[in-house]
């Protein structure tokens, strides 16, 4: 890039569990500038998790599920010749956690359930459980990686 990188903004923590990744969780989840709703969205997602989830700490439950669906390696185009390759790369760690949090709220809006905190909490579930539709996703992306393996040598 020919101009300086960007700074990055200090994330303020979330009002209930004082933790920045919450709040980088919501500020994802929110539309058109609607914060307030969002964090009641995945509050009530976190209590709908904490009651279905009795025997386990709701909070931990997410973080696990964001870490469940967190991709390690990705596969990136790049044209060498006349051909575009596939090439399996590393993830800098803010892109692994932005991958996994944008891909669970993706997942989550797309469920069957009535609300978007059942939809989020269902989500959570089964990305904690290691099944669900981010969890494939992360799986998908995996697997790409390793079938293109051959050509990790075009690397950047």
């Amino acid at each position: 890039m020919r101009k300086t990188r960007a700074k990055s903004r200090p994330i303020l923590p979330d009002p209930r569990f004082n933790n920045v990744d919450v709040t980088r969780f919501v500020n994802n989840m929110m539309l058109d500038g609607k914060k307030s709703i969002a964090y009641q969205i995945f509050y009530s997602a976190i209590d709908i998790v904490q009651e279905r989830l009795k025997d386990e700490n709701a909070l931990e439950v997410w973080k696990k599920a964001v870490e469940n669906v967190t991709p390690q390696v990705e596969v990136r185009s790049r044209r060498v010749g006349g051909a575009t390759f596939q090439i399996p790369q590393q993830i800098r760690d803010e892109r692994k956690t932005s991958m996994a949090v944008k891909a669970m709220i993706g997942y989550a809006r797309k469920r069957n359930e009535k609300t978007m905190a059942d939809k989020l909490a269902g989500e959570i579930i089964a990305a904690f459980k290691e099944e669900g539709a981010s969890h494939k996703k992360k799986e998908d992306t995996h697997r790409m990686a390793e079938a293109n393996k051959a050509f990790s040598h075009f690397r950047f």
